[in-house]
């Protein structure tokens, strides 16, 4: 297990600023296996506005978005790709169900580990909680690649 990640650190290992940053802290890494990440999710967040109205609720494709950026953490740093450019893109998102709902004020626990992995294309297992309580389940799998020009 690796030291925790703040803010800078997560900058430097994903592409992703706001508002589309949606990994707040890295809580534990273990290279080639898995990573455990939090979201704080606030009441300022912009998609608050329109989802919904007097009864706020965190997207499911937010929270599915939120353990991809933590699996592109766990990716980077396991690849050693931190700096090199290439970005990892969502290639196909699995057997997704959504088990609570999300909203402002909580802590989401990000959790994802690694299925299978190969040289450019990757498989996870996610799953986001709050209080223990699973809000989101789902695999996915992601390429490594170069950005587009």
């Amino acid at each position: 297990m690796s030291d925790i990640y703040d803010i800078p650190k997560i900058l430097s290992a994903l592409p992703h600023r706001y508002p589309m940053l949606l990994v707040d802290r890295v809580v534990a890494l273990d290279k080639g296996e898995s990573i455990r990440a939090v979201k704080g999710v606030t009441f300022n967040e912009g998609f608050f506005q329109g989802h919904f109205p007097g009864a706020p609720i965190m997207p499911g494709v937010l929270q599915i978005e939120a353990l991809a950026q933590a699996a592109g953490i766990l990716a980077v740093e396991t690849l050693e790709l931190a700096g090199s450019g290439k970005l990892v893109f969502f290639m196909a998102i699995e057997g997704a169900k959504f088990r609570a709902p999300v909203t402002p004020g909580c802590l989401l626990e990000l959790e994802a580990s690694f299925v299978q992995q190969r040289s450019k294309v990757c498989k996870f297992a996610g799953k986001a909680s709050v209080e223990g309580k699973t809000t989101c389940e789902v695999q996915f799998t992601a390429m490594i690649a170069d950005a587009p020009e």
